[in-house]
C-alpha cells in the first residue's frame, strides 16, 4: 500500500510538474552591493531572482520529476557572476568521495552549473560543488556531447561555500567576471543546471533531458536572458611564476651518478579580446603532474597515454578533435616527449611557447599554438619548432567545419650532422637516401566537418588530411567518414577509413603507421536497449560490433567480430557479456612475449582465435566497489587468461584507496614462449583538507621489469597557488635495488595584474 501511494503520488507530481523544455528562458538581474557567501539566502538579491525550479530526472528515469527537487537562482554586479542552490534532502548520509578539487563528478553528491556564453551550443564552462563543498571547473566543448566534452583541467579562482542542514544543502557560488571569456553584446546565454544524487542514483537536470545524452548537453540547455547591461569583459593578466628544484640519483651506471637542479619559469595568461586569450610559458616545468598509469600491451599497436600538462590541456578541443581514431594529425604527447633508439621515452625540455585561443564571434574560434624544444645532443635531437593552427566555422546550431595546420620543424640540421642528430625521426631511415638526407619538416593540412542534428539524435564526422615532407609525394592522404544514430533504445553507426602508405604525421597519433603499409577499413556497433518493468534492472539488451582492415591491395588483415549482452542495474551496477572472433594477418615479425628468446609469429601467417569475456562494475555508491574484467580464450596459437580490474575504498571524505590489477597467463605453441605477466597499482589518496592533499601510488610491472614509486604532497596555500614535494623510485623487482630515484619541489603563485 505504502509503495502504491508513493508510485500515485510521483504519478501526480509529473502532472503538476511543468516540464522545462530546451530553450526556457530564465531572466538574470543586476543587484547593487555584495552577497556574503554564508549558505543562507537572505540578500534581497536572491529573494527577487528568477527561479530554475521545476527539475526533472535523467537516471534512472527521464519521465518522472526529481523526487528530491533543486532550486537555482542567478544574479550578478559588476566584478561577480553569483548563482545559488537549494538542494532539497532528507538527513541521509551524503556521499563525498573526497575533499580534493577536481573531484570525479561520477561518484559524489554534487550539483553543476553549465553555461555557453558564446550562445553557439558548442562551448561554454562548468563549474561544480560538492555537498561539503569541494570545487570542479572545467570547458565544455562539442556541445557537450560525450565524456570527452568536458575538460576538468581548466583551473581559475572563483569562490563558493556549501552549508548542510538537515531537510536541504544550500551553495553559493561567485564567479568572477574576469574568470572566464565572453563577449558582452551576446544578450543570451546557453545555460543548464544538473545535480547528481548519488546516495540515491539520481541524475536530475532543470531542462529535461533524454536519458542517453549528458545532462551537460547544449541541444538540452536552456537561454539566460540578461535584463540589464553585461559588465563589459576587461583586459586581464595573470602571472603565474614557479620555481622548482630536485635532487637526482641515477644507479644504472657505473659509477652511479647524482646532480641537482635549481630553475625558474612562468606562464601567463593574457587577455587579448573578451573572448580570446594569449597563454605563455617559459622554461615550463611538469614535474608535479601525476605519473602515467602502467599497461600490459600484447598488442602491435603503440598504446595513447593521455596527456596531463595543463599547458596543453585547455581549448585543447580545437587542436586535439582533428582527424578521427585511425589518425589524429595532432597529438600534444609528441612535444616534449620522445622515444629514444631503444624505444623508452624521454623527456626534451620545452623552452618556450605560446597558445592564441577562443571565440572570434558567435560562429568563428580560433586557435593557434607555438612550442620551441631544447637541443638534446644526449639523443641525438637538434632544436625543434611545433606549431598547430585551427579556424572552426559553427553553423547550423551544433554543426562545425575546421581547417587544421601542423607544422613540425628541425632546426640548425645539415647532411653532414648525421653523427651528430642521430635520432632516428632526423637521420638512420632505413634506405641510403634517408640516412644521408636528413628529415628537417614535417607538415599535415586537415580539414574537419561534424554534423549534428538538433536533438542530437543524428550524429556524423569526416576528415580529409595529407601530409607533407621531403621523402613522400604521393600516397600521403588519409581520411574518414562516421554516422550515428541514437536514440532511448538504439545506438547504431558505422564508420570508414583509410591511411595511405606515406601518410606521415610525426605531431600526431597514427595507431596502424607502425603497423601497415597503409590500410583502410570499416566498423560498425549496433546496441539496443530493452526497458523492463523491473525493480533493480534499468536496462538489458543485444549489442554487436565489427571492425575490419584491409591493406592497399584489398587483402583482409584484421577482423574483430563480437557480440554481448549487457544488463545495466538502477543501482550503478553494470555486467555484460562477450564473445568474439579474432582473425589476423600479420604484417611484420611479431611476438607478445618479446623477451628475445622465444620464437616470433612471421609476415604473413594468418591467426583466427575465439574468446568468451565477462565485466562486472559493482554498485559504486557503496564505499568498497570493484571493477572485474575477465576473458579467456585463444591467442594467436596458444591460450590466454585475463584478470584485470580495480578495487576501491572510500574512507569518505578524507582517504581514497585503490588497487589496479592486470593478470595474463600466456601459454602459446612449441617454442613462442609462456609468460605470465602481472601489473599491480595501489594508490593512496588522502585529502587533509580541502588545502592538503598527498598522493601515493606503487606500481609494479613485470613485463618491463620495474616498480615505481610516486609520492606527491601538495598545498593549495591560495586559490590556484601550489606548492608541491614528489619523491619518484624505480627499482628492480627480483631484490628491490634502486634504479634511479629523485627528490623535487615545485612552488607557483597566481598574480594579476
Amino acid at each position: 500500500m505504502k509503495c502504491y501511494l508513493h508510485l500515485t503520488l510521483l504519478f501526480l507530481s509529473s502532472i503538476v510538474y511543468a516540464q522545462n523544455l530546451p530553450g526556457t528562458k530564465l531572466k538574470i538581474k543586476k543587484f547593487q552591493g555584495d552577497i556574503v557567501l554564508d549558505g543562507v539566502l537572505d540578500e534581497s538579491a536572491w529573494k527577487e531572482a528568477d527561479v530554475a525550479d521545476n527539475w526533472y530526472q535523467n537516471f534512472p528515469v527521464d519521465s518522472l520529476p526529481s523526487p528530491f527537487q533543486t532550486e537555482a537562482r542567478m544574479t550578478y554586479n559588476d566584478e561577480f557572476l553569483y548563482v545559488s542552490f537549494v538542494c532539497y534532502d532528507d538527513d541521509t548520509p551524503d556521499v563525498v568521495s573526497t575533499l580534493r578539487r577536481d573531484f570525479s563528478y561520477a561518484i559524489n553528491d554534487n550539483v553543476s552549473f553549465i553555461f555557453g556564453p558564446y550562445n553557439d551550443r558548442l562551448n561554454g564552462y562548468f563549474f561544480n560543488v560538492t555537498a561539503i563543498g569541494a570545487q570542479r571547473e572545467g570547458t565544455v566543448s562539442s556541445g557537450g556531447n560525450g565524456e570527452n566534452a568536458f575538460n576538468i583541467y581548466w583551473d581559475n579562482k572563483w569562490y563558493s561555500k556549501v552549508v548542510r542542514y538537515k531537510d536541504k544543502w544550500i551553495a553559493e557560488l561567485a564567479i568572477p567576471f574576469k574568470s572566464f571569456k565572453y563577449k558582452s553584446d551576446v544578450k543570451e546565454w546557453n545555460v543548464t543546471f544538473d545535480r547528481l544524487d548519488k546516495k540515491r542514483n539520481i541524475k536530475s537536470a532543470w531542462v529535461r533531458t533524454p536519458r542517453q545524452f549528458y545532462t551537460g548537453t547544449f541541444a538540452y540547455a536552456g537561454q539566460l536572458v540578461w535584463q540589464g547591461p553585461i559588465p563589459e569583459a576587461s583586459s586581464n593578466i595573470s602571472l603565474i611564476p614557479y620555481i622548482s628544484g630536485g635532487a637526482f640519483e641515477d644507479r644504472e651506471v657505473d659509477p652511479k651518478e647524482s646532480s641537482t637542479e635549481l630553475q625558474t619559469g612562468f606562464d601567463a595568461k593574457v587577455s587579448i579580446s573578451p573572448s580570446m586569450n594569449l597563454d605563455l610559458t617559459v622554461n615550463p616545468d611538469f614535474s608535479q603532474i601525476e605519473v602515467d598509469e602502467q599497461i600490459l600491451n600484447l598488442s602491435r599497436f603503440e598504446f595513447r597515454f593521455p596527456e596531463r600538462r595543463q599547458f596543453f590541456l585547455e581549448n585543447s578541443d580545437l587542436f586535439d578533435n582533428a582527424g578521427f581514431d585511425s589518425a589524429r594529425p595532432f597529438f600534444s604527447r609528441r612535444i616534449g616527449i620522445i622515444q629514444d633508439s631503444t624505444g623508452i621515452p624521454q623527456k626534451v625540455p620545452i623552452m618556450y611557447g605560446a597558445r592564441l585561443s577562443g571565440t572570434i564571434n558567435e560562429k568563428w574560434r580560433l586557435g593557434v599554438m607555438n612550442m620551441h624544444t631544447k637541443k638534446m645532443l644526449e639523443l641525438g635531437l637538434p632544436a625543434q619548432n611545433y606549431t598547430v593552427a585551427t579556424v572552426q566555422r559553427m553553423f547550423h546550431e551544433q554543426s562545425s567545419f575546421s581547417i587544421t595546420f601542423v607544422n613540425k620543424e628541425s632546426l640548425g640540421v645539415a647532411e653532414s650532422d648525421s653523427l651528430k642528430y642521430y635520432h632516428p625521426s632526423i637521420f638512420g631511415r632505413p634506405t641510403l637516401e634517408d640516412r644521408i638526407k636528413p628529415n628537417t619538416y614535417n607538415r599535415v593540412l586537415d580539414a574537419d566537418l561534424v554534423l549534428r542534428s538538433k536533438d542530437n539524435r543524428w550524429y556524423h564526422s569526416s576528415f580529409l588530411a595529407k601530409s607533407f615532407d621531403y621523402r613522400n609525394n604521393a600516397k600521403t592522404m588519409s581520411g574518414s567518414a562516421f554516422f550515428q544514430y541514437s536514440d532511448r533504445s538504439l545506438l547504431a553507426n558505422l564508420g570508414t577509413f583509410f591511411v595511405d602508405k606515406n601518410f606521415n604525421a610525426e605531431v600526431g597519433y597514427v595507431p596502424g603507421s607502425m603497423v601497415y603499409p597503409g590500410q583502410m577499413g570499416y566498423y560498425s556497433e549496433v546496441a539496443y536497449k530493452i526497458y523492463p518493468e523491473n525493480n533493480s534492472l534499468l536496462y538489458s539488451g543485444p549489442q554487436a560490433r565489427i571492425n575490419d582492415t584491409y591493406l592497399p591491395n584489398g587483402n583482409l588483415v584484421d577482423r574483430e567480430f563480437a557480440i554481448g549482452y549487457v544488463f545495466d542495474f538502477k543501482n550503478s551496477a553494470n555486467l555484460t557479456f562477450n564473445l568474439a572472433h579474432i582473425f589476423q594477418e600479420l604484417t611484420f615479425d611479431f611476438n607478445p612475449v618479446n623477451n628475445g628468446e622465444s620464437r616470433k609469429f612471421l609476415i604473413g601467417e594468418e591467426y583466427r582465435w575465439n574468446t568468451v569475456s565477462a565485466s562486472y562494475q559493482s554498485n559504486t555508491v557503496k564505499k568498497m566497489n570493484f571493477l572485474l574484467n575477465s576473458t579467456y580464450g585463444g591467442f594467436y596459437n596458444g591460450t590466454n587468461l585475463n584478470i584485470s580490474g580495480q578495487l576501491d575504498m572510500r574512507f569518505q571524505p578524507y582517504v581514497n584507496i585503490a588497487m589496479r590489477f592486470d593478470y595474463n597467463n600466456l601459454k602459446l605453441d612449441e617454442d613462442y614462449g609462456e609468460a605470465e605477466l602481472f601489473l599491480l597499482g595501489p594508490k593512496l589518496d588522502v585529502t587533509f583538507t580541502d588545502k592538503l592533499f598527498f598522493t601515493g601510488y606503487y606500481q609494479y610491472n613485470n613485463l618491463t621489469d620495474n616498480m615505481n614509486l610516486n609520492a606527491r604532497f601538495q598545498w593549495r596555500y591560495k586559490p590556484a597557488s601550489d606548492f608541491y614535494i614528489v619523491y619518484t623510485e624505480n627499482y628492480f623487482p627480483s631484490n628491490f635495488t634502486s634504479k634511479n630515484k629523485a627528490l623535487v619541489f615545485k612552488l607557483t603563485y597566481w598574480i594579476n595584474l
